[in-house]
């Protein structure tokens, strides 16, 4: 009964926050994306031993420094990011998912999607919004013993990598989420 209480309670707050008056989302500065996006590309290339060499395979780089999660039964997600192709920012993107079940917590995290082929970059740049699961998978790659990936045996047209997990929370997935462009 205490459970369903705390539920009922929590949907009360997100209904009474989403129906106040809306205000325009306000994108960071290109500045501030660019150098957030670097300095996660940075940590990624010292923490995954050959993850370098994979990016130079990729075809671009979807770089989100910090997407924050949280939730109590009904949760979202949030973070911008900015695509690399060939070292150069080109666009800078958007994270945006929701979700309802079993989940209670806060959660930061940093998330590279590297498109291995020209098709599978060029099929997400078509998309006015691409949403994970249904326009296309993301693989997300574990990364093994001594921070290694065999590049060898990545196959899948899109891959991912999760890290920098701060905080806890049930429910790691990229799955229904959505990508946007957006003009910081």
């Amino acid at each position: 009964m205490r459970v369903i209480r705390l539920l009922f309670i929590a949907f009360l707050a997100v209904t009474a926050i989403s129906l106040r008056a809306p205000e325009p989302a306000r994108a960071a500065s290109a500045a501030a994306i660019d150098a957030d996006a670097r300095a996660t590309l940075d940590h990624f290339f010292k923490t995954v031993v050959n993850g370098r060499e994979l990016a130079n395979k990729a075809e671009a780089i979807l770089i989100f420094p910090s997407i924050v999660k949280a939730g109590i039964g009904i949760g979202g997600e949030y973070g911008e990011g900015a695509m690399h192709i060939r070292g150069a920012t080109t666009d800078y993107y958007n994270l945006i998912g929701a979700s309802v079940g079993f989940q209670f917590g806060v959660q930061t995290r940093s998330v590279i999607i590297m498109f291995m082929t020209p098709a599978a970059l060029a099929g997400f740049r078509s998309r006015a919004g691409f949403k994970v699961g249904v326009d296309g998978s993301v693989a997300l790659i574990t990364v093994g013993v001594g921070g290694s990936v065999d590049t060898d045996k990545v196959v899948d047209p899109i891959i991912g990598f999760v890290f920098n997990n701060k905080g806890l929370m049930y429910n790691l997935t990229l799955e229904g989420s959505k990508i946007t462009r957006i003009n910081p």
